[in-house]
């Protein structure tokens, strides 16, 4: 098959043909149809994700059809048209015993802990526990939003920030991510502020339901989405909280980034982690998904051997990249 190989961490990656991987006997291979390209693929390229092996394959937001399964698997998924969530979890461990797939002790992650979906096909373990059958409604396009982006951003506004209508909620960062936290923030009914630098973020965000966009830092919010990573950002998300808000940091953050604790401590804030979402809780999102919202979030379609320039570009232009291998 043809993937896009990386052997050395921020140095650009090759189209080249590698073997097929195989199912495990737990697992499941998925022809590729689409996948996203997201800011953490960008990350676990850099180097910036501890335990990622080189050569290494990236992409974990990804959809396609089951085309092979493995002994422990029921063979009724062949054919089927799934998706993922980022995080396989195990199924076994405590934490998922608990309901709290999305913190798996044993979790596994295309893309980052083995060869993900820049690629023709991706395959996954515990097959049975993570793959998500896709309704006829449902394009491959927009389902290879929802692994990371929209799935992240719906459990931090829903299961996190519980987030209500009528609250005062503010977006820090709007690329993908982001922008699906925009959409979920205003579905919930509430008063949506973003913020980025980018006029043409501004702009995707106030079409997906923000009542305000800008540059200029809110204030007296009650939720924070802090959906960059950025340090800065990361400050002036909590600085804009009134006091007992509620912080959720979505964007992954750089290992010894200053953030305003003080400001944590004085104002007694809750300050909230988001990692994904289990699978579990995709009927759900499914029943509620607003697809022309997240159609609309897409920007670009490029055929596999754009790749590299994606990763490249990551940042240059508002919306969502997805790859066609």
């Amino acid at each position: 098959m043809r993937a896009l190989v990386i052997e050395e961490f921020g140095r650009p990656g090759e189209l080249r043909e590698v073997p097929r991987p195989d199912a495990a006997p737990d697992g499941a291979v998925i022809a590729v149809a689409a996948t996203g390209v997201c800011r953490s693929d960008w990350h676990a390229w850099q180097g910036h994700d501890d335990g990622v092996p080189l050569p290494f394959v990236p992409g974990h937001e990804f959809a396609g059809t089951v085309v092979s399964v493995g002994s422990e698997v029921d063979r009724a998924w062949l054919g089927q048209r799934v998706t993922t969530p980022f995080v396989c979890a195990c199924g076994r461990c405590a934490e998922c015993a608990a309901g709290e797939q999305q913190v798996c002790a044993r979790q596994e992650q295309p893309g980052f802990t083995h060869d993900g979906s820049f690629a023709e096909f991706v395959a996954v373990r515990y097959a049975e526990t993570n793959l998500v059958a896709l309704p006829d409604a449902v394009s491959f396009d927009v389902a290879a939003t929802l692994g990371c982006r929209y799935a992240t951003a719906w459990r931090a506004v829903h299961r996190r920030a519980r987030v209500v209508a009528g609250e005062r909620v503010g977006v820090f960062g709007c690329g993908g991510l982001g922008l699906s936290a925009v959409i979920v923030a205003a579905q919930a009914g509430a008063h949506v502020t973003a913020v980025d630098r980018s006029p043409d973020a501004l702009e995707f965000a106030r079409r997906l339901g923000a009542t305000d966009a800008g540059t200029t830092m809110p204030s007296d919010l009650q939720v924070a989405l802090e959906c960059s990573g950025h340090p800065a950002l990361v400050d002036a998300a909590l600085r804009s909280l009134r006091r007992r808000g509620r912080h959720v940091q979505v964007g992954l953050v750089p290992g010894g980034a200053h953030t305003a604790m003080d400001v944590a401590i004085a104002r007694e804030l809750d300050v909230l982690g988001s990692h994904g979402m289990p699978a579990r809780d995709y009927p759900e999102l499914l029943r509620t998904l607003p697809i022309d919202a997240v159609a609309s979030m897409i920007a670009r379609r490029e055929p596999l051997e754009g790749a590299q320039h994606a990763l490249d570009a990551l940042g240059d232009a508002a919306g969502v990249t997805i790859l066609h291998p």
